[in-house]
């Protein structure tokens, strides 16, 4: 599906403003309506257990469910998903492959841990996940080479998401690997640097978490 699915979260948002494209699907999870509402961004759904939420906010989703009842899914409080697994779950099934994640980090660590496992698990279905915010990025490679422009400046860490990652080619970095082995109990690829050339991370074998600071 062309297209991608933009799912805004209730962690932090260090970002003034969310580029959007045509034909881009919007979700607030749960307290992202919030976000939406301060940014003035329309959500195509809005879904969660809305446990944090505000109660003004809470009103004006409750208000929409009775106009729009298709466009709100109130999620139950005791559930196997996270709002935001369900927002992915909600994309997946619509047909998207690209999923771009603002609201995301932040705030208690555990929900900062399963959204980076929620990019795992897109990786698994054969989509591709991104968590954003004004100062990086975060995302997984599983068996692939990713490439970056040459005009990024910052600083780029890799780790291992199993228990080893094997074939890791980092080209035209400040630090370069050629094939290497990358295991989750030794932290090698920490504070590497974009040097204004193309780049790109190769992981022959096994699933690479990627986190990008931006200058």
């Amino acid at each position: 599906m062309a297209g991608r699915c933009v799912i805004i979260g209730a962690g932090d948002l260090t970002v003034s403003e969310i580029p959007l494209h045509e034909g881009d699907f919007i979700i607030a999870a749960d307290g992202g309506f919030g976000y939406c509402r301060y940014l003035e961004i329309e959500p195509d759904m809005i879904m969660g257990d809305f446990d944090s939420i505000d109660e003004r906010n809470l009103e004006s989703i409750m208000e929409m469910r009775a106009l729009h009842p298709e466009k709100v899914k109130v999620l139950p409080a005791q559930k196997d998903d996270t709002d935001m697994l369900a927002a992915i779950k909600e994309g997946l099934q619509r047909g998207f492959t690209e999923f771009v994640i603002y609201g995301g980090q932040g705030g208690r660590l555990s929900h900062t841990m399963a959204n980076i496992q929620c990019l795992a698990y897109l990786k698994e279905k054969g989509a591709k996940g991104y968590l954003m915010d004004g100062n990086g990025m975060i995302l997984v490679a599983r068996n692939e080479t990713v490439s970056f422009k040459k005009n990024l400046e910052g600083f780029l860490s890799l780790f291992s998401l199993g228990e080893k990652a094997e074939g890791v080619t980092i080209r035209n970095m400040k630090y370069l690997l050629d094939k290497a082995v990358v295991t989750n109990d030794f932290p090698v690829g920490v504070s590497n640097e974009f040097i204004g050339k193309e780049s790109s991370i190769t992981v022959e074998s096994g699933m690479l978490l990627i986190m990008i600071d931006w200058n």
